[in-house]
Formats: structure tokens, C-alpha cells, sequence
């Protein structure tokens, strides 16, 4: 078990490859209430949400969602987050778990406009259902009718017979869809989704499967391919970044590095030799260190080892030999394009 904000997260619930391949080939369900929620409302809402994330809130529609960062001044994240805009006056932010108060803090600060921000984590819980029978299981279990919620939109409703948030959203590379609600029901909840998805063999999944899953797909995680540190171009984000928009925290940063260009960018790699590229393993070019493992371990998808790491701009072409240094020996490796994995329509 894994502690995240208070919330006891299992790493696996059976094995690694059978979650993994739940998940890819029918259907898993991650708890996923470790991850904090904030509620920004009033008439000037949209000004604060797009005054503190990179990308467009003014583009959503009610019902729609968008994946979007939280930078400080200098470029570099606060957060990555999901934005959802319930209302014209009323945003769902969905955030990491470890950064819930630092990011509520960090928007509260800023909030100069008729709003308010609620750190509202505390109201409730979240369930992942992912895969390709995701549809299937949930819908036995909602009115809302699921086939017409596109990716990256949502709907409010109930499931069994509960209110919840119903988005299809997922950090699996597959389809799916993330519930949010109240903590209290969520015990019940997760039982019956697990029994509604039994005739698909579905398979409650722990957090090594869920990391397996999002490196596979080439999903970020903060802490890894971003922090304080690193900018979203850096990061291979700069489509989360919409520049046009108008004033935003970081803006002038990026501004600047793109007139300048980024120094150093995020890549994607695949082992050659035996052995796994773990996180901060050093990466040797031409027999000198030159950056270091963001994400890596088995793709189960694959039957490969693979990983992500920083790298010089300069010395990112794909196709390139690299050697990561595994237990100080150097392993060779290569550079790939990514998503290492992505799913058939």
C-alpha cells in the first residue's frame, strides 16, 4: 500500500501483467479518490482558470474537459490538471494528489477576479473504468447513456443511483471513463461496478499497472517528465500551451524559450540491451552523460523495455544510440518515436 493524501493506494491487487492486460484487452477499475479536485465559481471563473492554465478554457463547452498546466512565472509546472467546465460560472479542476493544496493555494493566490475557488477534494472520490468494455460495465449501472459522451467530455447523472460526474477520461491509453463521487458511496460503487463487469473479466487494478498502462500510451507524470523545473515544451506539451490567448501565468517565460529555443527535450527510448532504464538512471550519448531517465520499466503491451528521458535538443533525432547507465553499467538503448502504444479505433 501507497500512501497519497491521506488515501492508502494498493500497488497490485493480483499481478502486474493480469491488471495490465485487463485494462488493454476487456476491462480493469483503478481507485483513483487519491486525486484532488477543485471548484472555481462565480461570474468571472473563466478569467481566473485561464489566467492560471496554459491551454483554453474559453474554447470548452459546458460538458467538455481539457487537459491543461499550471505554471509558476518562470515556465515551469505547478501541476498538470484537467479542466471541466460545468457551467459558464463553474469549473471542475481535477489535480495530483500530492500537489491538491499547493495547487489550490497557488490559484487562490492569483484569484484577482469574481470567483471563488473551493479546495473541494475532501467532497469527493474517484473511480477509473478502463478499457475496451468500459462502456459496457458502466452502463449497466446509469441512466446517463454513454455512447454519445465523446473523449474528453462528460456528463452529470447518477450511478447507482448516486450522483456522480461521469467523464470519459482515463490515463491508460484505452478507452474508459472516471467517476467522481462522495466518498462514502464509493465502497458500494466499486463492488458493483466489479460485479457488473464480471461476464468481461474485468480486474480491480493497482497503481503498477495504472503507471505501466500511462508510459505505454506516453502520458505524463508529474514528479517524472515534469516539476518545477521543466517547462511544457520541454516536456513534449507545447500543444497544452496556447499562446494566442492572451495573459497567463508563464506566458512570458515561454514566450521567451520559444524565441530561444528549448535546450533540452523530452524523448522516448527503447532498451537493446538487457536491463531496465529506472527512474534518474543516468543516459550517456557518445560515451558522455547527457541527461536522465524520466519513466521506465516493461511494457507488457510490447514485450519491451522501454522508457522516457531528457535529453540535449541537440542530440534527440529517433533512431539514435544511447546507453543507460543500469547499476553503473552503460546498457545500449535507442531512441523511439512515441506513444510507444496506442490503441486501435
Amino acid at each position: 500500500m501507497v500512501d497519497f493524501g491521506g488515501w492508502d493506494m494498493p500497488v497490485l491487487y493480483s499481478s502486474l501483467l493480469e491488471e495490465h492486460h485487463a485494462v488493454r484487452r476487456h476491462v480493469g477499475i483503478f481507485d483513483v479518490s487519491h486525486m484532488g479536485e477543485i471548484e472555481v465559481r462565480g461570474p468571472e471563473a473563466l478569467k481566473l482558470v485561464d489566467y492560471v492554465s496554459t491551454n483554453a478554457a474559453s474554447k470548452l463547452k459546458i460538458g467538455q474537459a481539457q487537459y491543461s498546466g499550471l505554471l509558476y512565472p518562470h515556465g515551469g509546472f505547478v501541476d498538470d490538471i484537467l479542466v471541466h467546465k460545468v457551467a459558464d460560472d463553474h469549473f471542475f479542476l481535477c489535480v495530483n494528489a500530492s500537489n491538491q493544496d499547493k495547487d489550490y493555494a497557488h490559484i487562490a493566490e492569483h484569484n484577482k477576479f469574481n470567483c471563488t475557488v473551493e479546495n473541494a477534494g475532501d467532497r469527493y472520490a474517484q473511480i477509473a473504468i478502463q478499457g475496451p468494455r468500459a462502456q459496457d460495465t458502466l452502463q449497466k449501472l446509469t441512466p446517463v447513456d454513454l455512447a454519445p459522451i465523446k473523449y474528453y467530455w462528460f456528463a452529470d447523472g447518477t450511478v447507482s443511483g448516486t450522483p456522480a460526474r461521469i467523464a470519459r477520461t482515463g490515463y491508460t491509453g484505452e478507452d474508459g471513463f472516471e467517476i467522481y463521487v462522495a466518498p462514502a458511496e464509493s465502497p458500494r460503487i466499486w463492488d458493483q461496478i466489479l460485479e457488473a463487469g464480471y461476464e468481461f473479466d474485468i480486474k480491480a487494478a493497482g497503481l503498477g499497472a495504472r503507471n505501466t498502462l500511462r508510459l505505454e500510451a506516453k502520458m505524463a507524470l508529474y514528479g517524472h517528465e515534469m516539476d518545477a523545473t521543466i517547462t511544457p515544451f520541454e516536456a513534449d506539451l507545447a500543444w497544452i500551451v496556447k499562446l494566442d490567448k492572451g495573459d497567463f501565468i508563464g506566458r512570458d517565460a515561454l514566450i521567451k524559450q520559444k524565441e530561444q529555443g528549448v535546450s533540452r527535450k523530452l524523448i522516448g527510448f527503447e532498451m537493446l540491451g538487457r536491463g531496465i532504464g529506472r527512474d534518474g538512471y543516468e543516459v550517456h550519448v557518445d560515451q558522455k552523460a547527457a541527461g536522465w531517465v524520466t519513466s521506465g520499466g516493461p511494457a507488457p503491451s510490447l514485450n519491451k523495455n522501454i522508457g522516457l528521458c531528457y535529453l540535449p535538443a541537440s542530440q534527440c533525432e529517433i533512431g539514435r544510440t544511447i546507453h543507460v547507465m543500469v547499476r553503473n553499467q552503460p546498457v545500449e538503448a535507442v531512441t523511439v518515436p512515441t506513444p510507444f502504444y496506442k490503441r486501435a479505433k
